[in-house]
C-alpha cells in the first residue's frame, strides 16, 4: 500500500468515531430543537446541514488532539483531562451553534453585525441553553468513553460492550 493511501486510510478510521457520535449527538439535538420549534415558525436545521456540522466539530476534535495543551493533565486522574477537554469541546460546540443560528439571519438581513442584533433580539433564550445544556453532556460522555479508551485500550473497550470477536474464545474474566 502506498504512503498516501495509507495516511489516508489512518486520518479515515481516526475520523469515524468522533464524527458517528457527534453525526448521531447533532442529529439529536436538531430534533429536540424541532420539536421545541414546533409552531413558532422558525427554520430547522436540515439533516444535510446537521450532517456538514457533525464532520467539522470531528475534524475540529481532531485537530484540537493535536495541540500540545490539550493533554494537560497526563498524569493525574482521568477527570481532569475530561472535565478539561470537556471544557474545550463544549467552547468550540457552543461557538459552532450560534453560528449556525448567527449565518441565518446574516443571510436575512444582508450584514454580519444586523444579523447579530438580529438573533440577539429574537433569540429564545431558554431554547439555546436547553441545547447548550444537552451538548454539554453529549460532550461529557464523549470525553469520558474516549479518555477511557485511551486508558484502557480500544481493544478493551470493544470486548467489554461487544464481546470477543469471531472465532475468539470466550473466557470468564475480563
Amino acid at each position: 500500500m502506498s504512503k498516501l493511501s495509507e495516511t489516508l486510510k489512518e486520518e479515515l478510521h481516526a475520523l469515524l468515531p468522533p464524527t458517528i457520535f457527534f453525526f448521531i449527538a447533532l442529529h439529536l439535538v436538531a430534533l429536540i430543537r424541532a420539536l421545541m420549534l414546533e409552531g413558532t415558525g422558525i427554520a430547522v436545521s436540515t439533516s444535510l446541514s446537521v450532517t456538514l456540522a457533525a464532520l467539522i466539530i470531528a475534524k475540529a476534535v481532531l485537530l484540537a488532539d493535536l495541540l500540545p495543551f490539550i493533554n494537560r493533565y497526563p498524569h493525574k486522574p482521568l477527570i481532569y483531562n475530561i472535565a478539561w477537554k470537556t471544557l474545550i469541546y463544549f467552547l468550540v460546540a457552543s461557538l459552532v451553534h450560534y453560528l449556525e443560528r448567527l449565518v441565518d439571519f446574516w443571510r436575512e438581513t444582508g450584514g454580519l453585525v444586523a444579523g447579530n442584533a438580529r438573533l440577539l433580539a429574537e433569540i429564545v433564550w431558554p431554547h439555546f441553553w436547553a441545547i447548550q445544556i444537552f451538548l454539554l453532556v453529549l460532550i461529557l460522555m464523549y470525553c469520558t468513553m474516549r479518555e477511557l479508551a485511551r486508558e484502557i485500550g480500544e481493544e478493551r473497550i470493544r470486548r467489554i460492550f461487544f464481546g470477543p470477536g469471531p472465532g475468539v474464545r470466550a473466557t470468564s474474566g475480563r
